[in-house]
């Protein structure tokens, strides 16, 4: 017999799974409780609804995976760094995604769960839009040094730049969801953040030799 916080965590991970492969729409509260292997009564002694389910496992999720994140981006390691490991992250996280006869991509689910939702879905959004916010402050806190160190050619605002590589690495992940295309992803995702950045050229091409190996890094 689980207590009630392990139910509670039962149900955050079990609505994060099936998001993994399944649109927000398919999924729904019957769904969660059998996978779960808990009833709707125990369901809705911890969650009102579906949607506030999803909020919270989705700000679960995020909460695991930060550590990661503050690894990748503390004051420690050189801006240069940060973003060839985070990179390498996001690269290692779809060779580690992966489901027999899939493509290996892993497309944030709760993102897509936000642009899939209407307006009266309200919690959905609001959760899509605040971590989104709170991936594209650490990657701001990374272009800002790398402008402070004068490796950036142009002078555009960081905060935009942050949120234009944001918008990238979501489109390229959705980009080879849809075409099954792994290998476009690699060589397309490094590629095309240098340019964003407007990384100065002769970085471009020592970063990828500068960055440290990282070994197999989980998922965010």
């Amino acid at each position: 017999m689980r207590n009630a916080a392990e139910t509670r965590t039962k149900l955050l991970e079990t609505a994060i799974q099936l998001l993994w492969t399944s649109s927000y729409h398919d999924i729904g509260v019957s769904d969660v409780c059998k996978h779960a292997g808990v009833t709707k009564g125990a369901f809705y002694h911890h969650f009102d609804s579906k949607a506030a389910l999803f909020a919270a496992s989705a700000r679960h999720h995020w909460d695991k995976g930060k550590d990661e994140l503050r690894s990748i981006f503390c004051p420690e390691n050189a801006p240069l760094d940060q973003l060839n490991r985070y990179i390498e992250l996001i690269i290692n996280k779809q060779k580690k995604a992966g489901v027999p006869g899939d493509t290996e991509i892993c497309v944030c689910p709760i993102f897509t769960a936000g642009g899939q939702v209407g307006p009266e879905d309200v919690e959905i959004q609001d959760c899509s839009r605040e971590l989104a916010n709170e991936q594209i402050k650490y990657l701001a806190s990374m272009v800002r040094g790398l402008k402070g160190e004068g490796m950036l050619s142009g002078d555009a605002d960081v905060t935009t730049l942050a949120r234009l590589v944001f918008q990238y690495i979501h489109g390229v992940l959705a980009y080879g969801k849809v075409f099954g295309d792994l290998d476009t992803v690699r060589s397309d995702l490094r590629k095309g953040i240098y340019r964003i950045l407007d990384l100065r050229c002769e970085l471009r091409n020592l970063a990828p030799n500068k960055a440290p190996s990282l070994g197999v890094v989980s998922a965010i």
